[in-house]
């Protein structure tokens, strides 16, 4: 694209300050919230360790303060833990860009965790350590556990002070008002990206605050300027604005080092981290987007997590499960199980289980009630709805009548994890691209489940189950059944 008079205003030659960049108070946080986390990471590895001296030394090593013990066991305990703190540094795990979202810093702590303690127990083999080896046993499953819980709670606390506007980057976002107003949009609903959006700046130099009206507060200023305007630091290029590959370039030139920040959203909407790859040819930034593939070794070993978790929480929950059937036949006539088709893999049709939270009757109920419908204008959804029983009540807001289909998945056709599955008459109103949903197996639970269930619109529920069913992997299944026990005790969208 030939660069107009207009892009040169954009990159118009700002002075650059010499020397290195002054400490401004919204760089401090993340150097204070990194050295927040050495501290946690030290307290945590010591104290693991330790444990594990405790509790993985031989009875014959003990007491553990005999320095008969503490030279052969205590010497090579302090250098895993130096290494261990080292290797956490190394791996990124405590940069910036990983901070309050993302699976990128927990794959970061335990890929240090495993390659460190694979080294020390190479070590500990080749020199015969005696009696090192089940500490480090200990060791590494207590270390793993402890440091991911540590950044779990470190990440809980940073989230909520993002949500009050503190700890964050404030972004100014360039382009076009179509392409800002969705990447706005986004971003507010992930505050713990920790990517405030202050203001937007359009091609034709026009500076709006996120916070008034649509009169610009501004004109004809640089995108350098409109940072300083705006008090922002990052600088937020949309895919869809008019700026040439050299105005980017140039612009990338005038920010200044440490302290402004230049993002690049591409177009790629809905497309996970794990199927984007960086290569750069030529100096060009390539990015290479993986297709996704619904065959392989990663099917099998779904299939074999859904065999052996159904089993274990049906014969963990049996109990319950025959407690709520009794419930459910006494609350009023029918069967204590219901069975509903439901459109599954490929499209074909199966029964699914719930446990009968409505009268018999609902079904026929169900045209005298359309009027009242408050669901997505697909799925019917009705608070208060007069068809459900009092206990079906309960167990629709503990989401309860979901447990027989532990059975569908032990019988393959459903699975724990995966997009709703959905009824024939709500089918028919699919659209082309939402049939892609039916390329793998429905599940109990799914993104739709965790981001608010009914309370949710047609096309967001749309963009979670084919977003779901385009990135799929085995760590975003675990993370969906984690949210999932914190969706049900909420009972968010559940009724």
């Amino acid at each position: 694209m030939t660069i107009t008079r207009r892009q040169e205003d954009v990159v118009e030659d700002v002075p650059r300050r010499g020397g290195a960049a002054p400490t401004f108070a919204r760089e401090r946080w993340a150097r204070r919230y990194a050295r927040g986390l050495v501290v946690i990471d030290v307290i945590i590895v010591v104290v693991s360790l330790l444990a594990a001296a405790v509790f993985g030394s031989q009875p014959h090593m003990l007491p553990l303060l005999d320095e008969r013990v503490w030279v052969p066991v205590g010497i090579p305990l302090a250098v895993l833990a130096a290494a261990m703190l080292v290797t956490l540094s190394s791996t990124g795990s405590r940069v910036p860009r990983v901070f309050g979202v993302g699976s990128r810093e927990y794959r970061a702590v335990l890929l240090s965790v495993m390659f460190t303690f694979a080294g020390v127990a190479l070590v500990a083999y080749v020199t015969s350590l005696a009696g090192l080896h089940a500490i480090l046993a200990i060791g590494g499953v207590s270390t793993g556990v402890g440091l991911v819980a540590g950044r779990w709670l470190a990440r809980r606390w940073l989230v909520a002070q993002r949500r009050r506007g503190r700890m964050s980057h404030k972004v100014l976002v360039v382009g076009d008002l179509d392409a800002v107003e969705p990447l706005v949009r986004d971003l507010q609903k992930v505050p713990g990206a920790g990517l405030h959006v202050v203001g937007s700046y359009d091609p034709d130099g026009f500076v709006s605050p996120v916070d008034s009206s649509a009169t610009p507060r501004a004109t004809a200023v640089s995108v350098v300027e409109a940072l300083e305007l705006l008090g922002a630091d990052t600088v937020l290029i949309s895919s869809a604005n008019e700026l040439s590959p050299a105005t980017v370039r140039e612009l990338s030139w005038q920010l200044e080092p440490g302290r402004q920040h230049l993002v690049v959203a591409p177009s790629l909407t809905d497309v996970g981290g794990p199927r984007i790859h960086s290569r750069p040819v030529a100096g060009l930034p390539l990015l290479h987007v993986e297709t996704p593939r619904y065959d392989g070794g990663r099917l099998h070993v779904k299939r074999a997590f859904d065999i052996v978790a159904s089993a274990s929480l049906i014969l963990l929950l049996s109990p319950l499960l025959i407690v709520i059937a009794f419930l459910v036949r006494g609350s009023s006539p029918g069967r204590a199980l219901f069975r509903q088709e439901r459109v599954g893999l490929k499209g074909r049709t199966f029964a699914m289980l719930k446990f009968r939270s409505m009268y018999v009757d609902a079904e026929e109920r169900l045209a005298e009630l359309r009027a009242a419908d408050t669901g997505n204008g697909v799925m019917f959804k009705m608070k208060d709805d007069p068809r459900v029983t009092a206990v079906g009540s309960v167990l629709r807001r503990f989401s309860l009548d979901e447990l027989p289909q532990l059975f569908n998945v032990l019988s393959g056709s459903m699975s724990l994890v995966g997009p709703r599955p959905p009824l024939g008459r709500e089918v028919e109103l699919y659209g082309r691209s939402v049939h892609r949903r039916f390329l793998v197996k429905p599940g109990i639970t799914g993104l739709w489940q965790v981001s608010g269930r009914s309370d949710l619109d047609w096309d967001e529920t749309v963009r979670l189950d084919l977003f779901y069913v385009e990135n799929w992997t085995l760590t975003g299944d675990l993370a969906i059944l984690f949210k999932t026990v914190r969706a049900v005790v909420r009972r968010e969208g559940a009724y």
